[in-house]
């Protein structure tokens, strides 16, 4: 991938400062059921209930890797803002574990930070992949609203899914994958496409109101991010690929639809057809999460090996200095934006660069809660 990323005047005003927003993860056994409780608030789930589903983090020493990854991210941050003469200051918070978001958003604010640019670990519309974080923004706002502290104003930077520098780091991982496989298999394999399962319904309303519909802004981001490495891939190796968008890490009841086909059910239907390989691509993590640790690398893998199907996972973005400069590049776009000039988006595939306000209807919330950075945001 050749594209560089747009020049922009390295000036972060109006912003002063950027909150890397995260999801959080367990540090270690005692952590992980009370990190389930966070994650679960509300929905009434037993202790003993929490227990077993933690049995993934259990299996890792009770350890998430997100923390871990997040901070790597922190620092080619701020090594890349300064190689690049960016002075912002870089800080981290996460929804559902320490460094909690509002506890961030207070050191900010003590700071003295006022006017916030927020990057999510979450490239592409969904409520859980954008509207929630908005609503735990909100959530931290009111907080400290109601200490008596003063208000930073906070932005969230628009979706990064077809932004070169989160798509490139994956063409190479994908490519060394393929070239990782026998030599009797490479020709033969097929390209499966991870993201995470959520809900049809969830799906469909996924985006802007006038993305509505079979799938939503959810799944045409994916489609659209999957095309584009298959297309950089072909003009890498002279082969097209054969490929489909697959999904893993489904949590939800059995009588809700979920996005479909499962990764493992996808990988028996692949040996049925005769495929010699599989190189499984999550294009919907960041970084590596629990969920591609588990999910692919252990569950998925399994079943692989079950089938005798030679199988590799190609990496994450995590911490690729490419993606540390396609974040600089988002704040100094929105920056300039915020300025009142016109900036030229840094975007590859079909689908265009996504909005920087989530308008109303954007990726609706089960029940109504207030949140952050979008048209209807409570906190100007």
């Amino acid at each position: 991938m050749a594209e560089q990323l747009h020049p922009a005047p390295r000036d972060p005003a109006p912003y002063d400062a950027l909150l890397l927003l995260s999801f959080g993860g367990p540090e270690g056994p005692d952590d992980v059921v009370p990190f389930l409780e966070n994650v679960t608030r509300g929905r009434g789930i037993p202790r003993e209930r929490l227990k077993e589903v933690g049995r993934h983090y259990f299996l890792f020493g009770g350890v998430s890797p997100i923390n871990e990854q997040n901070r790597a991210l922190l620092d080619a941050l701020r090594k890349d803002f300064a190689s690049a003469g960016l002075d912002l200051p870089v800080y981290w918070g996460n929804r559902n574990w320490a460094p909690y978001l509002t506890d961030t958003l207070r050191e900010m604010v003590l700071d003295g930070r006022r006017r916030v640019a927020v990057l999510a670990t979450s490239a592409y519309a969904s409520y859980s992949g954008c509207r929630q974080y908005r609503e735990n923004l909100a959530d931290a706002l009111a907080a400290l609203e109601a200490e008596g502290l003063p208000l930073p104003r906070v932005d969230k930077l628009r979706h990064y899914f077809n932004h070169p520098g989160f798509i490139s780091p994956m063409v190479d991982g994908v490519l060394a994958a393929l070239a990782d496989l026998p030599e009797d298999v490479r020709a033969g394999a097929h390209l499966a496409f991870t993201t995470h399962s959520i809900p049809d319904a969830s799906a469909d309303a996924s985006g802007p109101a006038w993305e509505h519909g079979e799938g939503g802004a959810y799944v045409k981001q994916h489609l659209d991010v999957a095309r584009v490495i298959v297309d950089a891939v072909r003009e890498e190796t002279g082969t097209e690929y054969p490929w489909q968008l697959v999904y893993q890490s489904r949590s939800g009841a059995p009588h809700t639809p979920w996005l479909e086909p499962d990764i493992c059910d996808h990988l028996e239907d692949l040996d049925g057809s005769g495929a010699s390989a599989v190189v499984m691509v999550p294009i919907g993590f960041v970084s590596d999460h629990m969920e591609v640790l588990y999910d692919l690398d252990t569950e998925a893998t399994a079943k692989a090996a079950e089938l005798g199907l030679p199988v590799r996972r190609a990496a994450t973005v995590g911490a690729d200095p490419r993606f540390a400069a396609a974040i600089r590049d988002l704040v100094l776009e929105r920056a300039a934006t915020e300025r009142g000039n016109v900036v030229e988006r840094c975007v590859l595939g079909a689908l265009g660069a996504s909005h920087d306000l989530c308008p109303i209807g954007c990726c609706p919330a089960r029940s109504e809660r207030p949140a952050a950075a979008g048209a209807d945001s409570p906190y100007a």
